[in-house]
């Protein structure tokens, strides 16, 4: 018989078996290469909307600070910094009293207290009028500011001005510096009535007062050197001296006052944000990082197969907790444990104890550490598993034990993973925002470092908690709108930055294992 060839439909071409394997090729190209370019356009539009809507702020705000100065409320200012300083001055006088048992003493003590607040009231006074009179300036130019635009709108339209009372900005704004002439009285008669006090102090029979109240005397005597310095700096103030561009950049990124809605001047610093989100995500890596690291040698290299069927899901399970739930655990348990630990009797060693406040960055950075834990313990857990298994085997060769091998093999081999596992933990932590919108506190001033570990104890601010408090209440387009994406903004580099070592740690990592 003759050997006759199957027809092609029942047996196909090579060039058509190939053709189908390129077709399903390019679907399975085309599926999830679509859904990549998707996720980079998706990626790039946030990262453009964030600049675009923070990026206005910095005119904004130039705009502001040169309105601050041409009104004279920089003029106000210097002289209300004294004040302010005087009236601090007497609340720490107040609280030495607090502290001084014998009734004598404490009546003596309550003289000296009342004439140093008397010696401040003029001067009060004095600020309190000025400050009306730079409120009303500004008024007024904001007005005249608003209706020159609109005169100028209605003659390039062609319609008829509206005349309008000139306001003389030169004239309101010298009255305003005759002020400088009342400071420099009232200063004089501060002195007058203060070095005095400070010759004569009263006598204390409290050791912590008197340890106190010589920080105070030495507090008050530089006050009071500073108060001709003041005058000079009235007197060379100048509304005319122009504000540089950049002064709007330093301002926000070096403040160190966060204020709005204020009826006298909004300040937008990022410092006092900045330290309360370092300052947390420093508890919770002090308290993350051993716990992580050490579970993930443990389930490494130590623990039998029943242990790490039990420890692995259970840690990775905490990531699965919801934060605000975490948060309400943080108020309602570790905040209050932590406030009665700290009136406990055993306590009272601690210089900073008993606190105050149940809510501060040690109980919010707590909570954190406990986020923090499944991301350090995962990827830590991967980089020794990932050490190769000849360098385990040639330390046991060499006599090593198990505890030698872990501590100069295996962490030494893994320690770019376990570095770039900690920074990731880091990012976890300084982008979150639940937990320390509930559990730190909430008060925007940079901590006192001069307390110590007791500035761990203290109630701060963060970065992502203004953000989730503030934008809500904000009107869309204004310079505190503006400012609190310049916060997401600083956010989104600060977390970049952190990625991307993290993510050179690990190429670092996988080159020298590989």
């Amino acid at each position: 018989m003759e050997n006759v060839a199957p027809p092609s439909s029942i047996w196909p071409s090579k060039g058509a078996s190939r053709r189908r394997a390129l077709s399903t090729e390019w679907i399975i190209k085309g599926f999830f290469g679509s859904n990549a370019l998707v996720a980079i356009v998706v990626l790039a539009l946030i990262t453009i909307f964030l600049f675009r809507e923070g990026s206005g702020f910095f005119g904004q705000n130039l705009a502001n600070l040169r309105l601050y100065r041409r009104a004279g409320l920089e003029y106000v200012d210097i002289m209300r910094v004294h004040s302010e300083s005087h009236a601090a001055l007497v609340r720490w006088l107040n609280q030495i009293g607090l502290a001084e048992s014998d009734q004598e003493a404490r009546s003596q003590f309550d003289q000296f207290a009342e004439k140093f607040a008397t010696a401040g009231v003029e001067l009060g006074t004095l600020v309190s009028d000025a400050g009306d009179q730079a409120l009303a300036l500004r008024e007024a130019i904001v007005l005249q500011d608003v209706g020159a635009s609109a005169q100028s709108d209605a003659t390039d339209s062609g319609s008829a001005a509206t005349s309008t009372n000139p306001f003389n900005e030169k004239e309101s704004c010298a009255a305003l510096q005759s002020n400088t002439a009342k400071f420099e009285a009232v200063v004089q008669s501060m002195e007058q009535n203060i070095r005095p006090l400070l010759g004569s102090p009263p006598q204390l029979s409290n050791l912590k007062a008197q340890q106190s109240f010589a920080k105070w005397k030495a507090r008050a005597a530089e006050y009071l050197n500073h108060l001709p310095i003041a005058v000079d700096q009235l007197r060379h103030w100048d509304p005319t001296v122009p504000i540089p561009w950049h002064r709007s950049i330093t301002t926000f990124l070096f403040g160190k006052d966060w204020v709005t809605a204020s009826f006298w001047q909004d300040w937008y610093g990022i410092i006092p944000l900045l330290t309360g989100s370092i300052l947390v995500s420093v508890v919770a890596l002090l308290i993350a990082v051993p716990f992580g690291v050490s579970a993930a040698i443990y389930v490494s290299e130590v623990a039998v197969r029943g242990e790490k069927s039990l420890i692995k899901p259970y840690i990775e399970f905490i990531s699965a907790i919801p934060s605000v739930v975490l948060g309400f655990f943080g108020i309602a348990v570790v905040g209050e444990t932590i406030r009665a630990l700290s009136q406990a009797s055993f306590m009272k060693w601690v210089p900073f104890f008993p606190l105050s406040e149940r809510l501060n960055a040690f109980t919010a950075g707590c909570l954190l550490a406990l986020m923090a834990v499944p991301t350090i313990f995962t990827l830590a857990e991967d980089a020794l598993r990932n050490v190769p298994r000849g360098f385990k085997e040639a330390s046991y060769a060499l006599g090593a034990n198990r505890l030698q091998t872990i501590v100069r093999v295996l962490v030494p081999a893994s320690l770019s993973g376990i570095i770039s596992a900690i920074l990731l933990g880091l990012g976890r932590v300084i982008g979150e925002t639940m937990v320390v919108l509930l559990c730190a506190g909430n008060r925007i001033a940079i901590p006192d470092f001069t307390q110590g570990l007791g500035t761990f104890f203290q109630p701060v601010h963060t970065m992502t908690g203004i953000i989730a408090q503030e934008m809500g209440e904000v009107v869309r387009g204004s310079i505190h709108y503006r400012a609190l994406f310049m916060v997401g903004l600083v956010l989104f580099v600060l977390t970049l930055g952190i990625n991307y070592l993290a993510q050179k740690l690990v190429a670092r990592y996988r080159m020298s294992i590989g």
